[in-house]
């Protein structure tokens, strides 16, 4: 038997626990064909795994407090009529790169599942933070009836950088004397694509054009032989409801949906599916 890692990268609310949540029933209901299978999950595990997919069937927003803390998730996969494989899947909270990009610290727990070999990567689409201009900020302080004092400097934040800057740190530590482990493969997960479909680009030309920075880091700045891949995913598939607030219209459209696994979308260089193995075949490849 075969044992792999993928380590599971990205900022508070990425969508990583969606993505978790919508593997999980994928995994188990059968309803569309996968390129991956699974086998048995390790034990003590299904009742978190139960618990998130039932919320995302439902659409309703992942709660923080079901998925506070680092936790990894291990199954065991099968592609068919190859031999069984370990998947040891780090579902790490988007607070802990958050803090590594802060403090430049993270826990011995972290840092061993950043030796993985395989990186899933993931960016909102639609929570991009681009990088700011100091006309933008002046126009929005005035349409907020704020008065700028000429001359007066506003302290930096980390917590304040672009999306792309934070995102090309982490990748950069990587490869840093640390973490470093060798040639890997980085698969780009550009989740809640639904919405960013609509500029009628494909994953890699989006990527180029909202997120230049990392785009070319991605090019250029990683080791030759590292291997890289952008994926377009729709793990949730629409806007869901939120607790305490009214039922939303496409939440509703969502559930009345005949076969859940269809809400799902991926989309790559070599096509469209509702399949979330995809991304994890191509690292584990």
């Amino acid at each position: 038997m075969t044992v792999q890692d993928i380590v599971v990268l990205g900022l508070p609310g990425s969508g990583k626990t969606t993505f978790l949540a919508a593997l999980w029933h994928l995994l188990t209901s059968g309803e569309v064909s996968t390129k991956l299978n699974l086998v048995r999950l390790k034990a003590d595990q299904s009742a978190h795994l139960n618990e998130i997919a039932a919320l995302w069937r439902k659409a309703k927003v992942q709660e923080r407090t079901l998925h506070a803390g680092d936790r990894t998730v291990t199954m065991w996969l099968q592609a068919e009529g190859d031999p069984e494989f370990q998947l040891s899947f780090p579902d790490l909270a988007g607070e802990s790169f958050q803090e590594m990009w802060e403090g430049r610290e993270c826990s011995p727990e972290v840092a061993a599942s950043m030796r993985s070999s395989g990186v899933l990567l993931f960016v909102h689409a639609d929570k991009i933070k681009p990088p700011g201009w100091i006309i933008d900020d002046i126009e929005d302080a005035e349409a907020m009836g704020l008065t700028i004092e000429p001359g007066k400097p506003i302290p930096w934040s980390a917590r304040l950088a672009p999306t792309q800057v934070k995102l090309v740190d982490l990748l950069q530590s990587l490869q840093s004397a640390t973490l470093d482990v060798g040639p890997r493969r980085v698969a780009i997960v550009l989740s809640a694509w639904d919405k960013a479909a609509g500029a009628g680009r494909q994953p890699d030309a989006y990527l180029a054009a909202h997120l230049p920075l990392l785009q070319q880091y991605l090019k250029h700045g990683l080791d030759k032989a590292w291997n890289m891949k952008v994926f377009g995913v729709s793990a949730q598939g629409g806007v869901y409801d939120e607790q305490g607030k009214p039922v939303k219209d496409e939440a509703q459209r969502i559930r009345e949906m005949d076969v859940p696994s269809e809400r799902i979308s991926v989309v790559s260089a070599g096509g469209r599916s509702h399949d979330l193995t995809e991304p994890l075949q191509w690292l584990l490849a």
